[in-house]
């Protein structure tokens, strides 16, 4: 096992960089079709909820239906729940609910891989540095003091491998953050609209009660 280890070590950190790079590759791949996602995704809320609060108000549930026919996460939402109006507000709110866990899964599909790169790439970088001044370290022993300028040039080049590292978690943690912001604030949005049809079920049920 020792003989095995000494072997990778010995090989130095190039094959980590070449991983990094696989890496980044990876994460860019992801931020570029998580991007397209969202992007199709997008919505004009204030505009989405003022119209149906309005079509609601009037009771007007065909001309929410047709509001809502859209790709966002928020019409979905909106739609699944409008469905099922004929079933009472309890059948409204598991809807729209089961929905929204159903939108939520699709978007965040592949954050965890940026979420992931970004938490250990600079790991993976550090460790390529440790193998890349083990084997500096090595080269002294083998060629002696006189080599001493190879084994620095080994060091440094050995650093390379914390830096691309780090380089590759930037983007992934930024990328990351700004996915996971905007999905917190579709859900947001969308609970608000399971609020607003429960408030206007309930109001209709408590009419035609009286």
């Amino acid at each position: 096992m020792i003989e095995l280890f000494k072997k990778l070590a010995l090989a130095g950190d190039v094959w980590v960089l070449w991983l990094l790079v696989a890496a980044s590759i990876g994460s860019l791949g992801v931020i570029i079709e998580r991007w397209k996602v969202f992007r199709r995704d997008e919505v004009d809320f204030p505009a989405l909820q003022s119209t149906l609060s309005r079509q609601l108000e009037a009771g007007d549930w065909a001309a929410a239906r047709v509001s809502v026919l859209d790709t966002s996460l928020e019409a979905r939402v909106a739609a699944a729940g409008i469905l099922n109006v004929s079933k009472g507000p309890a059948s409204v709110s598991e809807a729209m609910t089961l929905r929204l866990i159903l939108e939520r899964a699709r978007l965040e599909k592949n954050l965890i891989v940026l979420g992931t790169l970004g938490n250990n790439a600079p790991f993976i970088g550090l460790f390529g540095t440790v193998l890349g001044v083990i084997k500096a370290f090595n080269d002294l022993a083998v060629t002696g003091g006189s080599g001493a300028a190879i084994v620095m040039a080994g060091i440094s080049s050995a650093l390379v491998a914390t830096a691309f590292g780090i380089l590759v978690a930037i983007p992934a943690v930024a990328a990351n953050n700004a996915f996971q912001t905007r999905l917190k604030r579709k859900c947001v949005n969308a609970q608000s609209l399971i609020h607003l049809l429960l408030v206007h079920l309930k109001a209709e049920k408590e009419a035609a009660a009286v």
